[in-house]
């Protein structure tokens, strides 16, 4: 099988997307709508759960929004005036249905329903714990550690336990928890997964990105804060910071590649941003060519302000094709190499004869660069130049994307001179952290405080890693065994 799902492309995956809403006719329907402008945040599976004042209602699926959440009868199943989903890419836990959110159980405050964006760094640990004290959990997905913190705890108050429950947890998340006591959204202190806050009449609304609350015609409010956890319910709306204030580090990705363009992110365009960065790199990596082309889609905003800056004219000299479904059966091997093809497709009267600079968001392993520039020469290219929109990517994530091992991230084992001979283009340079950042309105990367997480790039992890440590010294044992 030949797989065209965007997520087998050479990029690092996306982690997951949230939308949840309080007090609305049709909530379900709402939620839906949400989820279908956070889509490529996670095409894996998608779930939702309402409350209507008595009973919670689930339907989860595998799959896209479209197709599983467009059916009246499943729509019309998820009664409420409140309701919360998710859309799923696997960063832990396998891929099954037992993993789909929004998680439920009922909990001796009431029905519970989680919906969560990020990653737990001492999920596997907080579970032994829990194991080993009763808990018998339902999922490998690391989300189900919350909802046992939260019934385990010694609190009375729903808030009360849920913090104590926070406070056991590091790494990242975005939380949408639907319950009888009315909906919360909360985010880590450090900020590292984005949620925003919306209105629509009297209806309150928290989604992922800005995107989502603009298709459903809600106005934007303002972002969640860091360790911030808000309740909305009949009193109204109430905010709680219980945890102590810390410099925030959101995730600097989300503006190289994971939102949409038409978002806000932390008060700045995704679009503008990303053409300031195109212009940092034209700056940093000019280069004498006849046509600046974007890998689309994501390399376009970057390739516009890269043309902008440097005077060379922008031409779209890949096409993409927007109609290749998420799979394609090969009738044979012979076909493999082709995959890049039912995506892309060289524009090839315009680039024949004529010297390129192709611009991406990043490099990853680099398999499908390697295919792109191929292609370019095929076409008639006289020199294919490459400048990617970021630094190179040497660390893998554990904050909730799903990064290769650092041993399969084509930077951390290679020069960039290396990269260039690997992908087979006539130059290649990269974007330098300090120029991420001037894109971002900042005059550099602060070393001693960084405004972002850019552990990716830097291998700067602004939380303890406890499960990846214990990997990490599992594996140095056994090497030591060995020799």
């Amino acid at each position: 099988m030949l797989t065209t799902n965007p997520f087998d492309d050479d990029k690092l995956r996306e982690e997951c997307g949230i939308f949840g809403v309080y007090d609305t006719d049709g909530a379900a329907a709402m939620v839906a709508l949400g989820l279908h402008a956070l889509q490529h945040r996670g095409q894996e599976a998608a779930g939702i759960t309402s409350f209507d004042g008595t009973e919670f209602h689930t339907h989860r699926a595998m799959g896209h929004v479209a197709g599983n959440f467009d059916r009246e009868e499943v729509i019309g199943g998820l009664k409420g005036r409140t309701a919360a989903g998710h859309v799923r890419y696997s960063t832990t836990g396998e891929t099954s249905l037992r993993n789909v959110q929004p998680l439920y159980a009922d909990l001796s405050t009431g029905g519970f329903a989680v919906a969560h964006n990020g990653n737990i760094s001492n999920a596997t640990y907080l579970r032994r714990g829990l194991v080993g004290r009763g808990s018998i959990f339902q999922s490998t997905s690391d989300t189900e550690v919350i909802i046992h913190l939260v019934a385990t705890s010694g609190q009375r108050a729903l808030l009360d336990r849920l913090i104590d429950a926070l406070r056991q947890v590091e790494g990242a998340y975005s939380l949408i928890c639907v319950t009888s006591e009315g909906l919360i959204a909360c985010r880590d202190p450090l900020g590292i997964r984005p949620l925003v806050m919306g209105k629509l009449g009297e209806s309150t609304i928290f989604a992922s990105e800005t995107v989502a609350l603009d298709i459903v015609g809600a106005e934007f409010v303002r972002s969640v804060e860091p360790g911030e956890i808000i309740i909305v319910n009949d009193n109204g709306l109430s905010s709680h910071k219980p945890f102590m204030r810390t410099q925030a580090r959101p995730c600097i990705f989300e503006h190289v590649y994971f939102s949409r363009p038409d978002s806000i992110v932390d008060g700045n365009s995704v679009y503008s941003v990303r053409k300031a960065i195109g212009a940092e790199l034209a700056r940093e990596n000019g280069i004498d060519v006849d046509y600046v082309i974007p890998v689309p889609d994501s390399g376009t905003p970057a390739a516009l302000g890269y043309a902008e800056a440097s005077g060379i004219p922008f031409e779209l000299g890949i096409i993409r094709s927007h109609y290749v479904g998420r799979t394609f059966i090969q009738p044979g091997d012979g076909v493999r190499h082709l995959g890049v093809k039912l995506k892309h497709n060289a524009n090839r009267n315009l680039v024949a004869g004529k010297k390129i600079v192709l611009i991406d968001d990043s490099i990853v392993r680099g398999t499908t660069s390697l295919k792109i520039v191929q292609m370019m020469r095929e076409a008639g290219a006289t020199e294919v130049h490459m400048r990617i929109a970021s630094p190179p990517t040497m660390n893998s994530c554990y904050y909730g994307v799903d990064t290769p091992e650092r041993e399969k991230l084509l930077a951390s084992n290679m020069s960039v001179e290396e990269m260039r001979a690997f992908i087979d283009a006539d130059s290649l340079a990269f974007l330098t952290i300090d120029g991420l950042y001037r894109a971002l309105g900042e005059g550099g990367r602060d070393p001693e405080r960084p405004s972002h997480c850019d552990a990716c790039f830097t291998g700067d992890y602004p939380t303890s890693l406890t499960d990846q440590d214990e990997v990490m010294s599992a594996g140095q044992l056994k090497l030591h065994a060995v020799g």
